[in-house]
């Protein structure tokens, strides 16, 4: 099914120059340093693989989203009670994802996780589950196994602040050879406005053996719950401020607005106020405690309130918004920009962003480097799109590789082998023109595929 040459460009000369560079890296292990695998599956205590559709088609937003724009419902999309009926529902619409890389990557799956060597689609989708199912019973298909077999050397997962990492804990007694490692992400405790938040400061308190009473002890119990993920291997928080405005708020202000918090008669002014320093404390504790500091800013959050309702949130209805970088975070930069000790990256879907602000920013600032092209945009075409928009002000340099921000576990191969397909294909490109000679293409399609992730994320 899968062209063995796809996604190069067909000039002659790029072509065998973006095949050479390919094969070079095409083998080389894998690093995925921003995911959303569910760590359970790996600790032994969980069943493992259950069928296709639980394991492919249900955790994906992607095909959830897209099959719920052509009118197929949720009811019949997530029921979890015939996995079998959800899978034929699925094979008889996958003609909706032609060309896009939720295509791309299902079918890659397919083929080379699963040796299936037909098209998906109705008159095929009973072979095809059955075929899943019978690699799922065998004992080289566990969840442990299948890190060895797709060449995956290291899976950062993304954790709550307030999460007991009892998954990662056992990962670390019952597979020790494997390195699943979490992601501190605060977000549940910095929007005080949400209406479980006093509920989030409670479950701080308990899970730091620390009684946050007011902003001081907020802080202590923060910084003892990022060491806890840090024993555990962290090396990376992350965050998706509704806002990305930075600024510092007085001692006095800022225990003024958490006091009303804790007494839920917080503002939307606090909130924003509240977000903008503690984008400022975060920044200010990866400095001290060397942990990266991830920013994915700018999306409306389950935008359609009837599927969150019924269904709850990461369902695909997460949109979207204008950003902009340079003032909003001016306060932060201006405090720790210039600092070495801190890695800044971020993300951005607002494509107009890259060139306009984040490649000036990263090009310039010790402590900005720019995220992959993310989420909408982690396709050929979002890629390419990202290397004309970023590297000539950035330099590959001030980028940090590719992660697949999945919670499809097997498919992160494919969506790495896109990326190192782009790589290769837009080096060729620069040697066919001078810009770059070989050999210069040939360490940068390694750093681009490894290097790089590597380097930054400290894996």
């Amino acid at each position: 099914m899968l062209d063995p040459d796809r996604f190069f460009d067909p000039i002659p000369k790029q072509k065998e120059i973006a095949l050479a560079l390919y094969s070079s890296v095409q083998n080389l292990p894998i690093l995925s340093p921003h995911s959303h695998v569910d760590p359970a599956i790996f600790s032994g205590s969980h069943p493992g693989f259950g069928n296709a559709a639980e394991v492919l088609v249900q955790p994906d937003h992607y095909i959830l989203r897209l099959l719920y724009s052509q009118g197929i419902p949720y009811e019949q999309i997530l029921d979890r009670d015939n996995p079998r009926k959800v899978w034929r529902l699925f094979a008889d619409n996958f003609y909706i994802f032609r060309g896009t890389p939720s295509g791309i990557w299902f079918t890659s799956v397919l083929e080379t996780v699963f040796n299936v060597e037909e098209k998906l689609n109705g008159q095929s989708a009973e072979r095809i589950y059955d075929q899943i199912k019978t690699c799922f019973s065998s004992e080289a298909f566990t969840p442990q196994a299948m890190m060895k077999k797709l060449n995956i050397s290291v899976i950062a997962t993304t954790d709550a602040a307030t999460d007991s990492l009892e998954h990662h804990q056992a990962i670390h007694r019952n597979y020790p050879e494997l390195r699943i490692i979490p992601t501190f992400r605060p977000d549940a405790l910095i929007n005080i406005q949400k209406p479980d938040w006093q509920t989030q400061i409670r479950n701080l308190s308990a899970i730091s053996k620390i009684d946050v009473i007011n902003f001081k002890t907020f802080i202590q119990a923060l910084e003892k719950q990022r060491s806890f993920f840090k024993s555990l291997g962290a090396t990376a928080s992350d965050i998706s401020p509704a806002s990305i405005r930075t600024g510092w708020l007085t001692p006095t202000e800022v225990e003024a607005v958490f006091q009303r918090a804790i007494h839920g008669k917080s503002s939307s002014e606090d909130a924003i106020n509240f977000s903008a320093h503690m984008l400022c404390e975060l920044a200010r504790m990866s400095v001290e405690d060397g942990m990266v500091l991830q920013i994915h800013p700018f999306v409306y959050r389950n935008h359609n309130p009837n599927v969150m309702t019924q269904f709850g949130a990461d369902k695909g209805f997460d949109i979207p918004l204008r950003v902009e970088f340079t003032q909003n975070l001016h306060a932060l930069l201006e405090s720790f920009g210039n600092n070495p000790a801190l890695t800044l990256i971020l993300f951005t879907l607002d494509e107009s962003a890259y060139s306009r602000e984040l490649a000036p920013l990263a090009g310039s600032y010790p402590a900005v480097k720019i995220g992959p092209p993310w989420w909408f945009h982690d396709s050929w075409n979002g890629m390419h799109r990202y290397f004309d928009q970023v590297m000539e002000t950035a330099g590959i340099y001030n980028t940090v590789g590719f992660n697949d921000d999945t919670r499809v576990f097997l498919s992160i191969p494919a969506r790495h082998d896109i990326w190192r397909r782009a790589s290769a294909n837009w080096l060729a490109g620069l040697v066919i023109r001078g810009i770059i000679d070989h050999r210069d293409a040939e360490i940068m399609a390694i750093d681009l595929a490894i290097g790089l992730a590597k380097r930054v994320y400290h894996l």
